[in-house]
């Protein structure tokens, strides 16, 4: 079997074939969207295969067996099938074809799974550029036989290495789809799901957060719910809850502040465990649409037009279960302090007791932003009747200082996670690190909370002995003067 490093190499190598031709952050779509018509197309031939060993000699059987298969490549839509017309002019034309028919045999399963148009000449060029980066793509992925891989979770951590390398490439534009993968690992913990539990991104990009929350439940007894904005990011989520055998997650695609997807019989689904990563400070994010919100998800306070922070906190608090929801969500730091609209909202979560911790992170951990970022959990079993009623107090965490670094960005290693774990579950107070402050010091602080009014992380300087510093002047000096005679002799010897 090959090795995860290995298929990681081979997979990248394949994806970044046509580098430059198209900007990173579209070229994605197209590589991913080609490893997955390989993996399934890899994926039906293995198990087709196995079915005819099996039942070959029994046609009727082998029939019957086939429509109860995971999914279905009609005849000719294969990856194989497309490869073997590598040559041909309109190439384009022959894979859009043939990832349609694929779509089409496998009903809403995989509907609108690939919205990329691989014969676009606006984004892919010219007929020849275009076939010639099409032919490029099409044989570096026709090295790889994902055949034996995709049973296993050698595939799913794959995709998950590509979508990390190409945030890397994508810069900036890295937010709309990935997390960094050590701050989703410390989220998905701090989430703590269980067994049974419904999990929700309402932000879900590509889905990889969603993922590492579910695998720390440590069993396959949960549902993965999410709802994704952009429609080329909502089919990358798609594809990689497919890759790590979740297809049965629910995933949106649509605007979850503006039109919430995510519902049931009595309006929005509800859930016990709520992550995000949404976007920071986001502008025009439909205030003056949600004035009148039919979910009432603002009864807080409407957060100001032009941040919408507040907007996304306040949906994922409202979506969490009463009594037992727990939220997690990644924020910027001015959402701890800053005035106006969201000091009233922050007042209101404080004074609802369901605010449980404020943890602060490093600057430099995400591809879009250099700023430090915060995690906020709110826990609602903190609420009247739920097991943790009694806590009143909040905990603050600095672990700004806490990283590491690797050529582009900082990185919490798994260190540094279980420390910052660790000290949140045990709600342990460190000297310079955590304090438990209660609702008292909190409202004192006038609800403010900006981290350094509860962690005193100032190291003092030790004290100058001034007479040892006297002492050293002096002797210095007598240096000095022994050196400027000596540097006299030797000018005076060369006459100058």
């Amino acid at each position: 079997m090959i090795t995860q490093q290995e298929l990681n190499t081979l997979l990248w190598n394949a994806a970044n074939s046509a580098r430059g031709i198209v900007d990173a952050s579209i070229f994605k779509d197209y590589s991913l969207a080609m490893l997955f018509n390989k993996y399934l197309s890899d994926m039906y031939k293995a198990e087709l295969n196995e079915l005819i060993k099996q039942y070959g000699d029994n046609p009727a059987r082998l029939e019957m067996k086939k429509k109860n298969m995971r999914f279905h490549i009609p005849d000719g839509a294969s990856f194989d099938d497309v490869f073997k017309q590598i040559s041909q002019d309109n190439l384009g034309e022959i894979i859009n074809k043939a990832l349609h028919a694929i779509e089409e045999a496998n009903g809403d399963h995989l509907k609108d799974i690939f919205t990329v148009d691989f014969n676009s000449q606006s984004i892919l060029g010219q007929a020849d550029q275009r076939n010639n980066m099409l032919r490029n793509l099409l044989r570096d992925f026709a090295k790889i036989d994902l055949q034996d891989v995709g049973k296993t979770d050698l595939l799913g951590n794959a995709y998950m290495y590509l979508l990390k390398q190409f945030a890397s490439d994508a810069g900036k534009k890295a937010g709309e789809f990935f997390t960094p993968e050590t701050v989703s690992r410390l989220l998905a913990k701090l989430a703590m799901p269980k067994t049974g539990d419904r999990i929700c991104d309402p932000t879900c990009g590509s889905g990889s957060l969603l993922l590492m929350v579910g695998e720390e439940v440590g069993n396959d007894d949960f549902s993965l719910n999410g709802q994704e904005k952009v429609g080329s990011t909502y089919n990358l989520a798609r594809m990689n809850m497919f890759i790590h055998h979740k297809e049965n997650a629910e995933i949106k695609w649509g605007d979850t502040l503006n039109n919430p997807l995510l519902k049931d019989e009595d309006g929005l689904m509800k859930f016990e465990v709520v992550v995000a990563n949404p976007p920071f400070s986001l502008d025009k994010w439909g205030y003056d649409n949600l004035e009148d919100d039919a979910y009432n998800r603002f009864h807080r306070g409407m957060p100001p037009k032009s941040k919408g922070d507040y907007a996304f906190i306040s949906h994922m608090v409202e979506v969490a279960k009463d009594k037992q929801g727990r939220v997690a969500v990644i924020v910027p730091h001015g959402v701890l302090f800053r005035g106006a609209s969201e000091a009233a909202i922050r007042k209101a979560f404080i004074e609802e007791n369901i605010l449980d911790a404020v943890i602060g992170l490093p600057s430099g951990l995400f591809q879009t932003t250099g700023i430090p970022v915060a995690i906020l959990i709110f826990d609602k079993s903190r609420q009247q009747g739920g097991v943790n009623e009694a806590r009143k107090d909040i905990l603050f965490i600095d672990a700004s200082n806490e990283f590491i670094q690797n050529k582009t960005q900082n990185e919490l290693s798994d260190e540094i996670i279980n420390k910052i774990f660790t000290t949140y579950k045990e709600r342990k107070e460190i000297e310079k690190y955590s304090h438990i402050a209660s609702y008292e010091e909190v409202k004192e602080n006038e609800y403010n909370l900006n981290i350094p009014r509860y962690v005193d992380t100032f190291e003092e300087e030790e004290q100058v002995d001034m007479k040892e510093v006297a002492s050293k002047i002096e002797s210095l000096e007598k240096e000095l003067e022994a050196v400027k005679k000596e540097m006299q002799k030797h000018l005076q010897n060369l006459g100058l």
